[in-house]
């Protein structure tokens, strides 16, 4: 498994699994998006997006859309694409990166921290508005200073072996399945 920076060709994928999520579009770019692969199938597995918001003051940093694909989850494919993304908020100079989520316990495994809406920047108090009128109804904010990122090393390990659990489990087979009503059935050897 590895995490990439999403490209043109991944628009209409990320779009979809966006859409089914149920995740904010808002101001769609796909080069913002960061996107989980498996390096054997190629399959896609994850994403999540730095949006930065420009006022005449300052920029902020914003981590928002983050999802796995349902036959990934539970194997850190989330916190490594959580990883990539206050990486790369770091990388273009950030040192605070904010979220609004209705998932605060789970950023908070990675150092984020609960912040009062008041102390958010203007347009984050905005952003939190807008969301929990519409995408997430309860969408908390959160902040992370960018060096203080930890990953937790079960999740780690568990992204090292993550494969996609796509494989149903089978059914037992029972007599009904091919027709046989077990109650009046006779077979030919029965003893009884």
């Amino acid at each position: 498994m590895y995490v990439r920076d999403a490209k043109n060709r991944d628009e209409v994928w990320l779009l979809d699994h966006i859409e089914a999520m149920g995740l904010d579009e808002t101001a769609f770019r796909s080069r913002d998006y960061v996107i989980a692969m498996d390096e054997q199938t190629g399959e896609r597995a994850g994403f999540g997006r730095i949006r930065v918001h420009k006022t005449d003051d300052e920029a902020v940093c914003e981590l928002t859309s983050i999802g796995v694909l349902e036959s990934w989850r539970g194997q850190g494919v989330g916190a490594h694409v959580v990883e990539r993304l206050v990486t790369t908020a770091r990388d273009k100079g950030f040192s605070v990166g904010y979220a609004l989520t209705s998932s605060p316990d789970y950023l908070a495994q990675f150092g984020f921290g609960r912040v009062s809406p008041a102390k958010l920047p203007a347009v984050l108090q905005d952003r939190q508005r807008e969301k929990q009128g519409g995408v997430d109804p309860g969408a908390v904010p959160q902040r992370i200073e960018t060096t203080r990122f930890r990953m937790p090393p079960r999740l780690r390990e568990a992204f090292k072996t993550a494969r996609v659990d796509d494989e149903p489990e089978e059914p037992p087979e029972n007599p009904e399945d091919f027709g046989i009503d077990p109650d009046d059935a006779t077979y030919k050897y029965d003893t009884g």
